[in-house]
Formats: C-alpha cells, sequence, structure tokens
C-alpha cells in the first residue's frame, strides 16, 4: 500500500476495511468474534474500540493458516461453524455470507467456501475441481500452471468449517518451502482428499469478493462501492442528476422520489426521506431529512436531524445535535451545533447557533451568536417562542 496507515484501516466508502468486513460479520450474529492481529494492534484495537471482538495476536505473521491457528485458539470451545474472512474484503454482504453458513448447514458439509469470477483473474489463487466438478485444491497464481491461468474461477478467501474439520486441516497444514508460511488455501485440498464434503459456492455478484492489496484495488473497491450504492439508490427509486459524481455509502437509506443533485456524498446511517433532496457540493454523514426538507447547495451536516419541509443552505453546517423542526429555515453561513430549532424558526444568514433552543417560530438575524462558554462549563441558551433577535447595523 506504500503507507504507514495498516492496510486494514485505509477506507472504502467512509469505512475502513475492516470495519466493512466485521458489519458484514455482524448480520450473522456470530456468539463470538476474534480479530486476528499483528504489530499495528493498538492501532486497529483503537479503531474497533467499543466493538464487541475478541483480539488474538499473530507475530511473527506466519500466513493464513496460522493467523487462523491463532484465532481457533481464541474461539474455544463449540459446536458452532467456524466463518473465516480476511480484513481486506470491504465489499462483502451479510446475505452472502448467511447463505454459504446455511448452505454448510444443510448439506453438513466439512467446509463451503466462495469463488467468483472476476473480469481479469490476475493474481488470485485459482479453484481447482476433479473430473465430478468438485474442488479439489486452490492454486496460487504464482505456482498455477499456464493451463491453470486460464481457470476463470478463483477464491474468494472466505470460508465456512464445521470446527472438527478445521482442527483436523490445521493440524496437516504444511509450511511452505519457499515463503516459510502456513496457507489456510491448503485446508481445501487436505479435506478434499481424505474425502471430506466440500463445495464451492459461486457468489452472485463477483464485486463482493473483491480484495485490496494495492492502492489501485483500493481505488477499484470504492469505485465498485461507488456503483453498488447508485443501482440501490435506482432501485429504490431515487432520482439521481449525474451518476458520476454521487457517492452513497452501503448503510445509507434511501425513501422513492429523493433527488439528489451532482456532488453528493452520503455516508454514515444517513436516512433520506420521501421527496427530500440534496443539492450539489453536499456531505451528509449520520443525517436524517424528515419528507421534503432540502439541504445544499455547499452543506456540510454531521448528526443532524432535519425536520419535514426545512430548507438548508447555502453554505450551511450542521453539526453534532443539531435538530430542526418542521419548516424551519437555515440559510447562508449558519452553524449549528447541539441546538434545537423549534418549528417555523428563521435564521438566515451569518449565524452560530450552539448548545441552544430555539422557540418556534423565532428569527434569528445576522451576526447573532449563542456564546454561552464560561471557560469552565456549557450553558444553553433559550430563546422564546417568536422572538426576534435583531442585528446590529448602520444606515447612511
Amino acid at each position: 500500500m506504500r503507507s504507514a496507515l495498516p492496510k486494514v484501516l485505509h477506507r472504502v466508502a467512509g469505512r475502513s476495511l475492516v470495519e466493512a468486513v466485521l458489519d458484514a460479520a455482524e448480520g450473522l450474529a456470530p456468539s463470538r468474534v476474534v480479530v486476528v492481529v499483528g504489530a499495528d494492534r493498538g492501532r486497529i484495537a483503537t479503531v474497533l474500540e467499543g466493538r464487541a471482538v475478541h483480539f488474538a495476536v499473530q507475530d511473527p505473521p506466519l500466513g493464513t493458516g496460522d493467523a487462523v491457528a491463532r484465532a481457533r485458539e481464541a474461539l474455544g470451545a463449540g459446536d458452532g461453524p467456524v466463518v473465516v474472512l480476511a480484513g481486506d474484503t470491504p465489499l462483502l454482504r451479510p446475505e452472502t455470507l448467511a447463505h454459504l453458513v446455511a448452505l454448510r448447514r444443510a448439506k453438513s458439509l466439512d467446509l463451503a467456501f466462495l469463488t467468483f469470477r472476476p473480469p481479469d483473474p490476475g493474481d488470485f489463487g485459482r479453484v481447482v475441481r476433479n473430473r465430478r466438478g468438485r474442488p479439489s485444491g486452490i492454486v496460487e497464481a504464482k505456482n498455477a500452471t499456464a493451463r491453470q491461468k486460464r481457470i476463470a474461477e478463483v477464491n474468494a478467501g472466505v470460508y465456512c468449517f464445521a470446527p472438527e474439520a478445521l482442527d483436523r486441516a490445521l493440524a496437516k497444514i504444511k509450511r511452505n518451502r519457499v515463503s516459510g508460511e502456513y496457507y489456510l488455501t491448503d485446508a481445501v485440498a487436505i479435506l478434499a482428499a481424505r474425502r471430506g464434503k466440500v463445495e464451492a459456492v459461486e457468489a452472485d455478484d463477483w464485486r463482493e469478493a473483491w480484495g485490496v492489496n494495492t492502492r489501485r484495488d483500493l481505488a477499484a473497491a470504492e469505485e465498485l462501492e461507488r456503483r453498488r450504492g447508485i443501482e440501490r439508490a435506482l432501485d429504490a427509486g431515487v432520482t439521481i442528476l449525474d451518476l458520476a459524481t454521487v457517492r452513497i455509502g452501503p448503510k445509507v437509506t434511501l425513501a422513492p422520489d429523493v433527488v439528489l443533485h451532482p456532488f453528493v456524498c452520503l455516508e454514515g446511517k444517513t436516512v433520506l426521506s420521501e421527496g427530500s433532496e440534496v443539492l450539489s457540493f453536499t456531505r451528509l454523514v449520520d443525517t436524517v431529512l424528515a419528507p421534503g426538507a432540502a439541504i445544499g447547495p455547499h452543506c456540510d451536516a454531521d448528526g443532524a436531524n432535519v425536520g419535514a419541509n426545512a430548507r438548508v443552505g447555502p453554505y450551511s453546517r450542521l453539526r453534532p445535535g443539531t435538530v430542526l423542526e418542521e419548516a424551519v429555515r437555515v440559510g447562508n453561513f449558519v452553524e449549528t451545533k447541539n441546538a434545537v430549532l423549534r418549528k417555523g424558526v428563521k435564521a438566515l444568514h451569518l449565524a452560530y447557533l450552539g448548545d441552544a433552543e430555539i422557540g418556534a417560530g423565532a428569527n434569528i438575524g445576522a451576526g447573532v451568536i449563542t456564546c454561552n462558554y464560561d471557560g469552565e462549563k456549557k450553558h444553553r441558551t433559550t430563546v422564546g417562542e417568536g422572538a426576534f433577535i435583531g442585528t446590529t447595523g448602520t444606515e447612511s
């Protein structure tokens, strides 16, 4: 990656790679999640603070097989399946993982693993099948013959093991003579050779299994996620005026008849209700727009709640804790933070409203600031219903 940042902390669609993988894993409601970390474990643990995960340390790194062995120790006893995911596959969907787990359970398989067919198999490991079409092994691209390199089906690095089968495989994985590492991919051949029940499941959408190893891969993942967000929005009944410049995060919720203008970025758990509109050069993070609300152009909102038929912008900033009720109007160069603006409030230009409650129908003039910090504590400002807070000026 040519970066001081650990690979799994690089971001796609507003989430680090490892957070995206964990979001998919949490869709399975797992009883225990183990994250295998190495030398950069401190930085990764900081990013994952607050998540219900346990850490296993792999130091020095000795390959994927060794990493899973460390995780297996941390998992402890249990009769449930063990799902193994790579920390650099940010496009996985919970539905695909659930299908893999259900298939393994329904057929009592030793192993079910995910495959995909990218436009260019490149450096991905090829899935080798026997004459009956059953998987017999995975061959890394650098070790593949010319014939094997022509195989279009490749390994996604997503596995669902029966616990006892995983233990058998880990006990038999040998250290690679060249790299000195233990490869989890060898488990496929080990279990298949012992007449184990092994099946490969091809992903419906090849984009899900995209792994990130380079900056080029990271850029491709960002574009793949962007395109997937666009498709999801269109299917939901959203009007997008410029498909090439709109970005929609994977956790964004969109209702029919939302309108998105060019150069809009939607991140986090943003919710856009029916008939709301986001104008150009506007970024929303964890923000809710009620029906008929409009924001932009050139606005930024983070952790805000915008009421029905409210109008925000241009050049407004809504910081966390902002609540705008129905028909509120916030205009040019107005900033709010931890503030509640009741129904029909107008703050049309050049104001800062922080830690404040503004009563219904109040009018906030230009240059107004709720300055309520005494050097030690913040105090809440209250403006009554229908109040008019004027502007000091001169007339010539």
